[in-house]
């Protein structure tokens, strides 16, 4: 027996209660991964190697190896915190240096960036103007608080059932501010290209057996009329009116004379370009009369505006209503594109923006019947969507379970705002711990496996989450009793060494 046992032992052992007290305090870091300390046995070697007879010279410390085992998944209160459960490690970048961690706990800075409680980036692949995920070199990732800009409707799609049961209204012919000249009206709001929203109607008149007309109208009123009283818009000696009326108010100092003069004029403007209009729509002799008087009394109004002017005219339009398209159905009460030829589905309707908003005047919108029928229940509404929205702020954000960053706006609109990149190693065990909870890449890890969450053997991700470390407490506390037990008994090796010692040098 020599010293070098005992003191390679109690080197060793003091190594192992090392590695454990880093285990204990860091019992609570997030996305900490426990080590342990693997040893080996030491012999003297010759040029004739060791002998089978050798007894060793003790122990040496062979690695300390992190053991990159699951955390227990934590749930929190910040959307920004995100959970790895599976394999994988966040990809971060600091200074110019790529780093990877097992730790969430993220948060945005001044600039917007997702960044790591040490600074570092969050990086991943950003995303185009329209929320589509752009898979690329991974780069800093970065919440964009851009308000959702507006989108007008091109599509509005309805599924109804028409009870077969029903009559042709009694009352014809149909008028939109008449409930008993049509037997259904359904309701769905559009948006214009500013994001205005706007109530667009379906009326469905039963005319006969398996045969609907339907007709539509825009915030109330049916389409044909408001096409009518919106003739003045585009009409150019009503535009000029117009602005003569608008030179007018800014004058200074104002003409109350020239200001009324001008109204009036605008209102005869208005008065030929919608009675030529309604003309030609089929109104009849009484309804040209009443738009030509109510546009003469509007203009002799002191105080009025052009607007008030145009919406004193628009109440007094009565025009024959034309329906949008007539559906027909088969004995099995199923839409029949036979029946309904040459008409085909979806019906195009140009939906017509007015009064004025400084949007597009008119919609384009298809609309669809898709799953519609007629059976001999109620007559209701089972389903209808349509394609636009109105603009939307930024409320909130989440990661889905692959990375995607999700952002939740005040229109009820999602849209993707960038995707959490993960990293794999094909040996995890040869990254190199720098602290702060990050590794660093070396030849021992091999070279990084980049990919989302949910594929190619990488983890999901939990938003809201952290994971814990891994360390078991209880079998850290039991190891240190171990690893103490083991220290004095290599102390006591070397003190009964300097026994045996003592005794020899006593020899006389």
């Amino acid at each position: 027996m020599s010293f070098q046992q005992g003191l390679s032992g109690l080197n060793g052992a003091a190594k192992s209660l090392d590695v454990i007290g880093n285990n204990i305090a860091n019992s609570s870091t997030v996305g900490f991964k426990g080590s342990n300390t693997q040893f080996a046995d030491v012999y003297a070697r010759s040029l004739n190697g060791a002998g089978a007879t050798q007894a060793g010279i003790g122990v040496s410390v062979a690695a300390i190896a992190q053991q990159f085992t699951q955390g227990n998944i934590e749930t929190t209160a910040n959307p920004l915190d995100i959970a790895i459960n599976g394999a994988g490690f966040f990809r971060t970048e600091i200074s110019g240096t790529v780093q990877y961690t097992r730790n969430g706990q993220f948060s945005l800075d001044k600039n917007g960036y997702i960044v790591t409680p040490q600074g570092a980036n969050v990086t991943g692949y950003g995303v185009s103007p329209n929320g589509q995920i752009l898979a690329s070199t991974p780069a800093p990732l970065k919440i964009s608080t851009a308000d959702m800009k507006p989108v007008a409707t091109t599509k509005v799609d309805t599924s109804i059932n028409l009870d077969s049961r029903e009559t042709a209204p009694t009352n014809f012919p149909f008028n939109a501010n008449d409930a008993t000249t049509y037997n259904k009206q359904v309701p769905v709001s559009v948006y214009d290209t500013l994001g205005n929203e706007h109530t667009m109607s379906m009326f469905y008149v039963k005319t006969g057996s398996g045969t609907w007309d339907v007709y539509a109208g825009a915030d109330g009123t049916e389409l044909t009329n408001v096409n009518v009283a919106k003739a003045a818009t585009g009409n150019a000696a009503a535009q000029t009116a117009r602005d003569a009326w608008t030179a007018a108010t800014k004058a200074s100092p104002q003409d109350p004379a020239a200001i009324a003069a001008a109204l009036a004029g605008y209102a005869a403007a208005a008065s030929a370009a919608v009675s030529g209009a309604a003309g030609t729509a089929g109104a009849t002799a009484a309804t040209v009369t009443a738009i030509q008087t109510a546009a003469t009394d509007a203009g002799n109004t002191a105080g009025y505006t052009p607007d008030q002017v145009d919406k004193d005219i628009a109440a007094a339009v009565s025009v024959p209503s034309v329906p949008i398209g007539t559906l027909k159905f088969d004995s099995n009460g199923a839409l029949s594109a036979a029946l309904m030829s040459p008409q085909t589905l979806p019906l195009a309707v140009t939906f017509p923006v007015y009064p004025a908003t400084g949007a597009k005047e008119t919609l384009s919108i298809k609309l669809g019947f898709n799953g519609s029928t007629q059976y001999g229940s109620d007559t209701s509404e089972k389903l209808t969507t349509q394609d636009g929205y109105k603009p939307g702020h930024l409320q909130r954000f989440s990661a889905a379970a692959d990375g995607t960053l999700l952002g939740q706006y005040s229109n009820g609109q999602t849209k993707a705002l960038g995707q959490v990149v993960l990293a794999n190693f094909t040996n995890a065990g040869g990254l190199e711990p720098i602290g702060n909870n990050s590794w660093a890449e070396t030849s021992a890890s091999g070279t990084p496996l980049l990919g989302t969450a949910g594929t190619g053997g990488f983890g999901v991700l939990q938003s809201s989450a952290t994971e814990a470390s891994n360390v078991d407490l209880t079998a850290e506390l039991v190891n240190m009793i171990t690893a103490q037990r083991v220290y004095q008994a290599n102390a006591q090796t070397i003190k009964t060494q300097d026994s045996v010692l003592q005794t020899l040098v006593n020899l006389r």
